[in-house]
């Protein structure tokens, strides 16, 4: 069945607590993707976020981000009795996060004083179903309090930065108590998650996650899994992900992660990436998995280079992974971002895995008649998109595009000038063949540049945006409905 979907991450929702959460405004959102005949709800990780907030430098690949925890539910609850206003935001339509990090965090702290004596029986509970993940990360996250909020990397106590087992038991009996009051954080985020989940689902919405390929190398999954990593002796890495020179970058893109050490994993039958799909599959109900192309092969860049310019290509594990999924995970929907560098490899095994690729539409329209983006070469079996959270949106796109680009759309999607060009694109890109087509909540909203969420290959000033109360309106809603009845994509 043909379906469409709203790409809005978490923190972008409305909020009166400073950034979007799972209470009130997310059941919301939901109601308005009901209403405009939408059946998706894509998000970007929902992890806690480290270096320059990005969802995609997380400090677990298991955990969620306190920062979504809806406060207001916590009260109405009982188990947060202090009532103290979120710090003003110069700007409604972005999130300060210098000033609502540590509110929410001492907001949080607030509740496990309160309340944890009185839910320890269920946070246990929690604790041991999250046996696998949740005392690393608890740990993990004590210790970098501890020691100044560091990279593990930089621990003045080498002993626990090696796991070495006499320092493990003496920091878990040091901070015995920030461990729960880590686990107790853990218990609130997954609460609200899967009531939000579930409330989606029962209202016919599907929630699309999106999972990194890579994890920070400032992670509890770095630090507790060493094995894992293509690190050295001192558990430093010899070599970090990134891409090579494209379109976004002319130095290419520098991410930093720790690399895999793929002949360790497959030795072990893939078991830690078993564990991690698996966990996604039970959080989303569709996930996207983010740099596909680094399983057929990964670009390596050497630690000590600033730029990302001098890496080198490497095979990756290709199918030899995914059959073992296939088998393990039977029941798990995944789409394979396969943006980039898209080699006949990487074809290969997307063709071999069968999950469905992307289409990005402002991609398409350069004048190259082979374009893989143009409408004509979608394919059922692919996920379209007008942009994705690394592009601008389509009012800005447009603004900065070429006049043989501007020609070279209207032409394709055989737009008249006398029409609302947001309208015409985004039926173009609902029309597209793709079973499934996400149209970014800024293209809906008919935003221009300002409202870009990631500039990819910059620090600073991006994953701000926010819809402003009010936006997602019935006639909005209506509009959208109107389009997905035209495309054939009513739900």
């Amino acid at each position: 069945m043909r379906q469409s979907g709203v790409l809005l991450h978490i923190t972008s929702l409305p909020s009166p607590e400073g950034i979007g959460t799972l209470g009130r405004e997310a059941r919301q959102f939901v109601g308005f993707l009901r209403q405009a005949g939408m059946r998706i709800w894509q998000v970007l990780p929902i992890s806690p976020t480290g270096y320059a907030e990005s969802p995609y430098q997380c400090f677990s690949t298991y955990a969620g981000n306190p920062l979504l925890i809806d406060l207001r539910a916590l009260r109405r609850r009982g188990i947060l009795t202090t009532q103290e206003e979120p710090p003003s935001a110069p700007r409604e339509d972005q999130v300060n996060f210098a000033a609502l990090i540590p509110w929410k965090n001492r907001m949080l702290s607030l509740a496990f004083e309160q309340s944890y004596a009185r839910l320890e029986r269920k946070v246990n509970a929690f604790r041991r179903k999250n046996a696998l993940w949740i005392e690393d990360f608890a740990l993990f996250m004590a210790l970098k309090q501890h020691f100044g909020g560091g990279s593990w990397q930089e621990w003045p106590d080498n002993d626990i930065r090696m796991r070495r087992a006499p320092a493990l038991r003496r920091y878990r009996e040091l901070l015995e108590k920030d461990i729960e009051r880590q686990v107790f954080i853990q218990y609130l985020f997954f609460e609200q998650w899967y009531a939000l989940k579930a409330y989606a689902n029962k209202k016919g919405i599907s929630i699309f996650g999106d999972m990194p390929i890579y994890v920070a190398e400032d992670s509890a999954d770095a630090w507790a899994n060493p094995a894992v990593f293509q690190l050295d002796r001192d558990r430093r890495p010899r070599g970090i992900a990134g891409v090579p020179p494209d379109y976004f970058s002319a130095d290419g893109q520098r991410w930093g992660n720790p690399l895999y050490d793929w002949s360790y994993l497959k030795r072990t039958g893939y078991r830690w990436w078993l564990d991690r799909l698996e966990a996604m599959g039970r959080i989303f109900d569709i996930t996207r998995v983010d740099h596909f192309i680094g399983f057929a092969n990964y670009y390596a860049v050497p630690a000590r280079d600033s730029h990302a310019r001098n890496g080198t290509w490497h095979p990756g594990p290709g199918k030899s992974l995914f059959d073992v999924v296939a088998r393990e995970l039977p029941q798990m929907r995944i789409v394979a971002e396969d943006l980039g560098a898209v080699s006949p490899r990487v074809r290969k095994l997307l063709d071999a895995t069968g999950y469905p690729g992307m289409k990005v539409m402002t991609f398409a329209f350069s004048g190259d008649a082979f374009n893989e983006h143009l409408p004509k070469y979608h394919k059922e079996n692919n996920v379209v998109y007008t942009g994705t959270h690394d592009n601008n949106t389509l009012l800005g796109w447009w603004a900065r595009a070429s006049h043989q680009e501007k020609h070279n759309t209207l032409l394709a999607l055989g737009i008249r000038h006398d029409e609302e060009f947001t309208h015409a694109f985004l039926r173009g890109t609902l029309n597209s063949r793709a079973m499934i087509a996400i149209i970014p909540m800024q293209d809906i909203l008919r935003l221009g540049e300002s409202a870009r969420m990631n500039l990819p290959g910059t620090v600073g000033g991006n994953w701000l945006w926010r819809m402003k109360p009010g936006a997602a309106t019935a006639k909005l809603a209506r509009w959208l409905r109107d389009l997905n009845e035209e495309t054939g994509r009513l739900g």
